[in-house]
Protein backbone atom coordinates (compact mmCIF):
# COMPACT_ATOMS: atom_id res chain seq x y z
CA UNK A 1 0.00 0.00 0.00
CA UNK A 2 1.31 3.17 -1.23
CA UNK A 3 0.80 6.41 0.87
CA UNK A 4 -0.64 9.62 -0.91
CA UNK A 5 1.51 12.59 -0.83
CA UNK A 6 -0.11 15.65 0.77
CA UNK A 7 -1.86 18.67 -1.09
CA UNK A 8 0.08 21.79 -0.11
CA UNK A 9 -1.30 25.30 -0.10
CA UNK A 10 0.73 28.51 -0.76
CA UNK A 11 -1.12 31.61 -0.06
CA UNK A 12 1.30 34.54 -0.93
CA UNK A 13 0.95 37.58 -3.30
CA UNK A 14 4.55 36.87 -4.00
CA UNK A 15 5.05 35.32 -6.85
CA UNK A 16 8.80 34.89 -6.61
CA UNK A 17 8.08 33.17 -3.38
CA UNK A 18 5.06 30.93 -4.95
CA UNK A 19 7.54 29.80 -7.92
CA UNK A 20 10.40 28.98 -6.13
CA UNK A 21 8.55 27.12 -2.74
CA UNK A 22 6.93 25.24 -5.88
CA UNK A 23 10.13 24.33 -7.35
CA UNK A 24 11.29 22.99 -3.98
CA UNK A 25 8.76 21.20 -2.92
CA UNK A 26 8.38 19.39 -6.71
CA UNK A 27 11.84 18.88 -6.55
CA UNK A 28 11.88 17.26 -2.74
CA UNK A 29 8.74 15.07 -3.92
CA UNK A 30 6.96 16.18 -0.97
CA UNK A 31 3.66 16.92 -3.05
CA UNK A 32 1.45 15.82 -5.63
CA UNK A 33 -0.38 18.89 -6.08
CA UNK A 34 0.54 21.94 -4.83
CA UNK A 35 -2.24 24.87 -4.84
CA UNK A 36 -1.32 28.53 -5.40
CA UNK A 37 -3.79 31.70 -4.06
CA UNK A 38 -2.39 35.30 -3.78
CA UNK A 39 -4.39 36.26 -1.06
CA UNK A 40 -6.23 34.81 1.59
CA UNK A 41 -9.78 35.45 -0.03
CA UNK A 42 -8.59 33.32 -3.27
CA UNK A 43 -7.91 30.36 -0.57
CA UNK A 44 -10.88 31.25 1.23
CA UNK A 45 -12.88 30.64 -1.76
CA UNK A 46 -11.09 27.00 -2.53
CA UNK A 47 -11.71 26.38 0.81
CA UNK A 48 -15.33 27.00 1.12
CA UNK A 49 -15.76 25.93 -2.77
CA UNK A 50 -14.88 22.00 -1.60
CA UNK A 51 -15.71 22.35 2.14
CA UNK A 52 -17.73 19.09 0.73
CA UNK A 53 -14.78 17.45 -0.95
CA UNK A 54 -12.03 16.81 1.91
CA UNK A 55 -10.08 15.21 -0.91
CA UNK A 56 -9.51 18.37 -2.69
CA UNK A 57 -8.35 20.35 0.31
CA UNK A 58 -5.24 21.20 0.87
CA UNK A 59 -3.16 18.94 3.71
CA UNK A 60 -0.79 22.37 4.80
CA UNK A 61 -1.31 25.72 4.21
CA UNK A 62 1.70 27.80 3.72
CA UNK A 63 0.30 31.50 4.96
CA UNK A 64 1.90 34.92 4.44
CA UNK A 65 1.09 37.45 7.08
CA UNK A 66 0.76 40.85 4.61
CA UNK A 67 -0.96 40.30 1.17
CA UNK A 68 -4.05 42.45 -0.48
CA UNK A 69 -7.43 42.32 0.19
CA UNK A 70 -7.50 39.48 2.87
CA UNK A 71 -4.25 39.53 4.54
CA UNK A 72 -3.52 36.11 6.90
CA UNK A 73 -4.77 37.44 10.28
CA UNK A 74 -8.19 38.11 8.09
CA UNK A 75 -7.44 34.67 6.21
CA UNK A 76 -7.34 33.01 10.48
CA UNK A 77 -10.23 34.51 11.45
CA UNK A 78 -12.59 33.23 8.55
CA UNK A 79 -11.05 30.12 9.07
CA UNK A 80 -11.90 29.64 12.56
CA UNK A 81 -15.56 29.91 11.33
CA UNK A 82 -15.52 27.17 8.89
CA UNK A 83 -12.65 24.56 10.07
CA UNK A 84 -15.18 22.43 11.68
CA UNK A 85 -17.21 22.15 8.84
CA UNK A 86 -13.98 21.05 6.54
CA UNK A 87 -13.79 17.46 7.50
CA UNK A 88 -10.32 17.29 6.76
CA UNK A 89 -7.44 19.01 9.61
CA UNK A 90 -5.41 21.02 7.58
CA UNK A 91 -2.07 22.21 9.04
CA UNK A 92 -1.34 25.62 8.70
CA UNK A 93 1.84 27.48 8.97
CA UNK A 94 2.54 31.50 8.94
CA UNK A 95 5.83 32.10 6.61
CA UNK A 96 6.82 35.84 6.47
CA UNK A 97 9.78 37.22 6.48
CA UNK A 98 8.46 40.14 9.60
CA UNK A 99 11.09 39.70 12.35
CA UNK A 100 8.48 41.52 14.36
CA UNK A 101 7.62 40.27 18.08
CA UNK A 102 4.14 40.89 18.02
CA UNK A 103 3.66 38.95 14.48
CA UNK A 104 5.55 36.32 16.21
CA UNK A 105 3.15 36.12 18.94
CA UNK A 106 -0.20 36.69 17.99
CA UNK A 107 1.14 33.68 15.76
CA UNK A 108 2.11 31.84 18.39
CA UNK A 109 -1.31 32.37 19.94
CA UNK A 110 -3.33 31.49 17.60
CA UNK A 111 -4.62 27.97 18.14
CA UNK A 112 -4.81 27.05 14.19
CA UNK A 113 -1.12 27.96 13.32
CA UNK A 114 1.28 25.34 13.96
CA UNK A 115 4.43 27.51 13.68
CA UNK A 116 6.11 30.82 12.46
CA UNK A 117 8.38 30.23 9.86
CA UNK A 118 11.11 32.89 8.45
CA UNK A 119 11.14 33.33 4.61
CA UNK A 120 13.24 32.19 3.56
CA UNK A 121 12.18 28.61 3.93
CA UNK A 122 14.74 26.30 3.03
CA UNK A 123 14.91 22.79 1.46
CA UNK A 124 15.38 21.08 4.91
CA UNK A 125 12.78 23.26 6.42
CA UNK A 126 10.09 22.50 4.19
CA UNK A 127 10.81 18.59 4.38
CA UNK A 128 10.80 18.94 8.07
CA UNK A 129 7.29 20.75 8.32
CA UNK A 130 5.71 18.22 5.65
CA UNK A 131 7.38 14.95 6.90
Amino acid sequence: MTTKSPIIALVDDDKIFQLMSAKMIESLDLSHRILQFGNGEEALHYLKDNITTPENLPDFIFLDINMPYVDGWMFLADYATMKSNLNKQIRIFMISSSIDSRDIIRAQNNSDVRDYILKPVTPEKFRELVA
